[in-house]
């Protein structure tokens, strides 16, 4: 469980994105309005951002509560980007992995965070395993269900996949592995963002002129915030954002049978 945010547009201090408003990022680690599961995140926190002509984001990330971080502040009021992705943690289950278990995990362009659970973790996703490479599993970040999430991901896009397709089919793969997980999961890569809802709040404000936001819960309440239903996919860019409904695994499976026979 946690609280994300994604930003694409003009160039903005952090400090405008994930503190200045009312309902921050910053603020929905101890004071969330629309948090379903959990009630404070400050299990760790996250930032990451592009500089102009570096297509490799940079990351700063903590373990405790964003809030207890002065040195954030000061980066906060001073680093300007035009692409972020940002996270508070409260984590599914303890444990000692510290800054390596906050989002957002990273590689090459791209920036990841996870809001929800795997259900039944670890033992629901052990069969998963073995279709990932042996490199990725042992390079894990952390020992914790959004880790093994991001390599699932991960592993699509290395192959080809385009950014919508490597979340929905990690999705659904996970849901069908482990039923009553909640993923809502969140991936930029400077230039566009991907999410998807299946089990917990997203929403976004697009301003033309001014930029795209997909968050968790709106950091203000400004009357153009849109939330997105349980069971999509979200791609938006700084021009236009599209919504596409998310199929449930027994959906896939029965398009994917053979139909029987007329007579």
């Amino acid at each position: 469980m946690c609280r994300h945010l994604a930003y694409l547009g003009p160039e903005e201090p952090l400090g405008r994105l994930l503190v200045e408003p009312a309902h921050s990022l910053y603020r929905q680690s101890w004071e969330p309005r629309r948090q379903r599961y959990g009630t404070v995140n400050a299990d760790g926190f996250g930032v990451g951002w592009y500089a102009e002509g570096d297509p490799v984001p940079a990351r700063y990330r903590r373990a405790g509560p964003i809030w207890a971080d002065l040195s954030f502040a000061d980066l906060a009021r001073v680093i300007r980007t035009g692409a972020l992705l940002a996270a508070v943690r409260d984590a599914t289950l303890s444990g000692a992995d510290a800054e390596a278990a906050a989002a957002p995990y990273a590689s090459g362009p791209w920036l990841f965070s996870h809001n929800g659970a795997v259900k039944g973790w670890p033992r629901s996703l052990s069969p998963l395993v073995p279709s990932l490479p042996a490199a990725d599993v042992l390079s894990l970040e952390a020992r914790n269900d959004s880790a093994l999430v991001w390599a699932l991901v991960l592993a699509r896009l290395r192959g080809g996949d385009e950014e919508g397709q490597a979340l929905a089919d990690t999705v659904l793969e996970v849901a069908e592995a482990a039923p009553g997980s909640r993923l809502n999961l969140l991936l930029t890569n400077g230039e566009s963002i991907t999410a998807t809802t299946w089990g917990d709040t997203l929403w976004y404000l697009h301003r033309p002129g001014r930029g795209t936001v997909v968050a968790s819960e709106p950091y203000d309440d400004d009357p153009h915030w849109q939330e997105v239903p349980d069971r999509t996919l979200l791609a938006a860019s700084r021009t236009d954002v599209l919504l596409t409904p998310l199929k449930e695994p027994s959906d896939t499976l029965a398009t994917a049978l053979p139909k029987e026979p007329r007579t």
